[in-house]
């Protein structure tokens, strides 16, 4: 399968350095947008609040809930760029060899599958992810953790795809058979001894060069 680069994020690409020299990356993802809508939420309900405070009291009663709702506004605002930084420095990969999840802006921890041990894919979708094309993935393997989900995945049932594709030239590269080698070249003997003779009779080489290479041809 030739490599598709799908979702690639020229922004904060999977390092290259951590690739082994022989592999290619096929697919590199970070999470959809909607990894945003929890924070993104409450930033704009603060500011909603935050409004109405300002438009229907006064005195004292409006200090205390402006300060509020300030606070909540700081507390989304922070939110949100938590959340923007985690979504930078995470990454969904498929390699020709291997899947790989990389999470962590300071420490960084993540899971590897090597393709040869993917078992099973499949993807889960409820009906907002459906509209706006996320969800999540499930990949079985054969290592010691089992199942794994992924969530956030744009176009999870697109990158599965890929991933089953991916898998399947994966295992047709290891099933070629190995090239056979090469058959024997034969040496005509009686023609070189001919040679190493007709070399000898006119001075070419020496009768101890004749004999040494007389001996190798025999051996």
């Amino acid at each position: 399968m030739g490599v598709v680069t799908y979702g690639y994020s020229p922004a904060m690409p999977f390092p290259r350095k951590l690739l082994n020299s022989y592999e290619e990356i096929t697919v590199d993802l970070h999470p959809h947008w909607i990894y945003f809508a929890q924070p993104a939420l409450m930033l704009t309900g603060a500011i909603a609040v935050a409004i109405v405070v300002l438009s229907l009291t006064d005195g004292s009663l409006q200090n205390v809930l402006a300060f509020l709702t300030v606070a909540l506004i700081v507390v989304g605002s922070c939110w949100v760029i938590v959340r923007y930084l985690k979504w930078t420095s995470t990454n969904f990969v498929i390699t020709t060899h291997r899947l790989i999840f990389r999470q962590g802006i300071f420490a960084k921890h993540g899971v590897e599958i090597p393709l040869e041990r993917v078992m099973n894919v499949n993807f889960n979708q409820s009906i907002l992810e459906r509209i706006v094309g996320a969800g999540d993935l499930l990949i079985e393997s054969g290592g010691k953790d089992g199942q794994q989900r992924f969530s956030d995945i744009r176009k999870p049932e697109q990158v599965m795809n890929l991933i089953h594709a991916q898998v399947e030239s994966n295992s047709n590269r290891h099933d070629q058979p190995a090239a056979a080698p090469p058959p024997p070249v034969s040496v005509d003997v009686a023609g070189q001894l001919e040679k190493l003779e007709g070399l000898r009779s006119r001075g070419t080489i020496t009768p101890e060069e004749f004999e040494e290479q007389k001996r190798r041809l025999l051996s």
